[in-house]
């Protein structure tokens, strides 16, 4: 069965969760920035590298409670 990219983006998106993950992983990855410039004194592509691979790590763990949350604890509310 031949499945296009766009259906397999509205099945990884099922209650929401890659909409909230991508949100999640971009404004974390704003915040990293700010933060490591701010507080480390870090050069900006330093702050960058960290800012990217960081976050988008998180992005998945946090994919990953997103979608337990959904399957098995909202669904007893």
């Amino acid at each position: 069965m031949k499945t296009t990219f766009l259906e397999l983006l509205q099945r990884l998106n099922s209650h929401g969760s890659l909409l909230r993950t991508i949100i999640y992983t971009i404004g974390h990855m704003c915040i990293a920035v700010c933060c490591l410039m701010a507080i480390a004194n870090v050069p900006f592509s330093v702050a960058m590298t960290d800012a990217i691979v960081e976050p988008i790590l998180n992005g998945f763990w946090y994919y990953i409670l997103d979608r337990y949350w959904a399957s098995r604890v909202a669904g007893r509310a």
